[in-house]
């Protein structure tokens, strides 16, 4: 409660600051703690040759690993991946931009620490049949 302004109970974040009318809308959330390039060393491509797509599936492989020496974000994702979960949902349980998640994802793909496989093929994917279905059904409306 502030004294000074008995209507106004001051900041509810800062018991110690009585607040003002004006400033109600000045307090916010600082968000992370560290900027996310910090989390990768600075590197803003994932090792190796793969091509992490949203839709890729990841499951951790049964190769041991020291908890020790690795990150708490690299921990948080190698425990999502006891069961097969999409790139997409892994950086939003961990809370991380995507190109974060896939700078992580490549260096345990490197350490042989998760599988990746690819949910939908890459490439050009031409099937006349399907698109004559596809056709003859907008015709048909």
């Amino acid at each position: 409660m502030n004294p000074a302004n008995p209507g106004n109970p001051g900041n509810p974040r800062d018991p110690g600051n009585p607040g003002d009318a004006d400033d109600s809308g000045t307090y916010w959330d600082p968000g992370p703690v560290s900027r996310p390039y910090t989390v990768t060393g600075g590197r803003t491509r994932p090792q190796g040759s793969w091509q992490f797509d949203l839709v890729d599936f990841v499951v951790r492989t049964p190769k041991a690993v020291d908890t020790t020496y690795v990150s708490p974000e690299r921990s948080r994702i190698l425990e999502l991946c006891r069961y097969p979960a999409a790139v997409a949902e892994l950086a939003s349980a961990i809370g991380l931009p995507m190109g974060v998640v896939h700078v992580l994802l490549g260096d345990l793909l490197q350490e042989n620490l998760i599988e990746v496989s690819a949910a939908a093929p890459r490439g050009r994917v031409t099937d006349l049949n399907l698109l004559r279905q596809v056709l003859n059904g907008l015709q048909a409306l």
